[in-house]
Parts: C-alpha cells; sequence; structure tokens
C-alpha cells in the first residue's frame, strides 16, 4: 500500500489509529489505519489507492452519531471531515463539501441570508453524514432541501444523483446501505432576513445549551433511538425519550453509561465505560419500551465493529 502517495496529497495517515480518538463518545478500539480526507478530491485519491491494493475500507465522518466496538475494526478507516468550511453559491444554489461540519454549514447559510437550514445549527457531525442519515431537528430535515449529490462508490468512481434517488425518510436514507460516499453537494435555499435568521440560530444554539449535553465534557453520540413514526401504535406518543422516561429507563445505568438527566434517549459516557457497556444499557433501555409499551425502539446511532 503506498501510503506516502496519500500523504503527498494531503492526507492525514495515522497506523494504526485508537478509534476512540474520532468519535464524540470517546470509545473504540483501533483500526490498522486511518486516512483522514478533507475535501472530495483527497477522497478521491484515497478510495482509488486503496481499492488498488485490495483493502477493505469504512467510512466514517466527524463521529458524532457513531459507536465503535472496543475491540476495534480490522478494515483501514477513512474519515472524512474537514475544519475548514468549503461552501460556495453557486447561482441559486449552494454547493458544499461532504466533509464540512453541518454546524460550519448552518452558520454560513444564516451569515448570507439564507433560509431552510437554520435549525441544523449546534447539531455536530458532516454535511455528508447528515444527508446520510437525514438528520433534522424540530420537524425539518436536511433530505427536503438537497438538490443533488455528487457520490463516490467503494472503487473511487463520481456520479451525480438527483434527491429523489435517494429515498430520504425519517432519519434514514439509501445511503446508509449503498456503500457510496457524499464526496459534495447542491442545496436549494430560499432568501431570508438576515437579522431574523441570526435571532433563530441564537436561540436554537440556546436550547442545545439548555436540553443537550456538551459531548466534549460528558461524551455522547447524541439521541440514541429514532422517535416512532406516527402511523405506528405510539398514538400521539412518537418521542422516544417520552416514552423512556415513562418506562423508567433514566434509572438505568451501566458503570459510566448512564442517561442524560435532561432528555432520557440521550446516552452519555460519565465515568469509567467501555463501547459494550452504553450497547448493554441501550438494550437495557429499548427492553423498558417494550416492557411497558410494546414498541421497538430503532437506533439511531450507527454501530461499527462486534458488540456481545
Amino acid at each position: 500500500m503506498n501510503w506516502d502517495a496519500l500523504r503527498a496529497a494531503g492526507c492525514a495517515v495515522r497506523r494504526p489509529a485508537p478509534l476512540a480518538d474520532y468519535t464524540t463518545f470517546r470509545l473504540g478500539g483501533p483500526c490498522p489505519a486511518l486516512v483522514a480526507c478533507a475535501t472530495p478530491e483527497q477522497l478521491t485519491l484515497a478510495l482509488g489507492e486503496l481499492q488498488t491494493a485490495g483493502q477493505d475500507v469504512v467510512l466514517i465522518g466527524g463521529g458524532s452519531n457513531l459507536l465503535v466496538s472496543d475491540q476495534g475494526l480490522p478494515q483501514v478507516v477513512i474519515r472524512y471531515a474537514s475544519d475548514q468550511p468549503q461552501i460556495r453559491r453557486a447561482g441559486d444554489g449552494v454547493e458544499v463539501s461532504g466533509s464540512t461540519g453541518l454546524d460550519d454549514l448552518a452558520a454560513w447559510t444564516v451569515a448570507e441570508g439564507l433560509d431552510g437550514l437554520v435549525y441544523a445549527s449546534g447539531i455536530p457531525g458532516t454535511v455528508g453524514g447528515a444527508v446520510a442519515g437525514n438528520a433534522g431537528a424540530f420537524g425539518r430535515q436536511i433530505g427536503d432541501v438537497v438538490e443533488t449529490v455528487a457520490l463516490l462508490d467503494q472503487a473511487g468512481l463520481l456520479r451525480t444523483a438527483a434527491a429523489g434517488d435517494l429515498r430520504f425518510g425519517y432519519r434514514c436514507s439509501r445511503l446508509q446501505t449503498s456503500g457510496e460516499i457524499v464526496a459534495s453537494l447542491r442545496l436549494r435555499l430560499t432568501p431570508g432576513d438576515r437579522a431574523a435568521l441570526r435571532q433563530q440560530r441564537a436561540e436554537f444554539l440556546d436550547l442545545r445549551r439548555r436540553k443537550h449535553p456538551d459531548w466534549r465534557v460528558l461524551p455522547t453520540a447524541g439521541s440514541f433511538f429514532k422517535n416512532i413514526a406516527p402511523t405506528s401504535a405510539a398514538g400521539r406518543r412518537q418521542a422516544a425519550g417520552w416514552l423512556l422516561e415513562q418506562a423508567g429507563a433514566q434509572a438505568l445505568r451501566v458503570r459510566g453509561a448512564r442517561p442524560f438527566e435532561k432528555h432520557a434517549n440521550i446516552i452519555v459516557r460519565d465515568g469509567d465505560c467501555t463501547a459494550q457497556d452504553v450497547f448493554d444499557l441501550a438494550q437495557q433501555m429499548a427492553a423498558a419500551v417494550q416492557q411497558k409499551f410494546g414498541l421497538a425502539l430503532e437506533r439511531e446511532v450507527r454501530l461499527l465493529g462486534r458488540f456481545g
């Protein structure tokens, strides 16, 4: 494997790499190598080189919606994330790299006076990860404003797909199983009032500070379970957090893994714990809801590796 070619292209290569350093849960074992890419060009090169070398690859973004096994992974990991936002106006649309932070994009749209993504203020992770999981809040989701997406397959081949091809659903898209990667995308946003958007952003950020843990202080992956669909037996009570609270899940704890006191659907790492502890706690929480309501909660957090 020609690691020097990747470094020459600006990719950072770490061999081996502790994956706990690359998730907001700060948990997970090692992988044989991690290649950090910031641009679509670096990502394309890395995929091509690894494919040529016959390497199995797993892709991660900002690591904010991820729980990695304590045993780590046998595959090479590509991390597609950037601290430098790559965003530009393109006619009546906006083009952005999948490596750009979602909150960075939300802040940029507010500064540009563009409405349609201010609700994403404060949500961690990358734009690419947000598209794959159709991230959203307050009744809105990023799939509502996606126009086209530039997708890379595992061989590094690029194609453009329309939003309808991604089959967006609640916190999901077909990208979660297709193996394709969001290199970049085009969004359609609408002109808005800058002052009003700035006020909305401040309110959303304040709400998150009051109701959500700071992952830098209490490591977490955010909401662990998806809300229940309104057409299900949950009736009007759709929020997974409400179901968990009513089922007594906030009293559960597995070593240093516990539900956040202000939001029952958020698991935090508060003290010594492993990824397996988080997994076991999540299983107990889901079982409590199943027993009380007869409803099966579905994970929103992505699992990588083997769990008991």
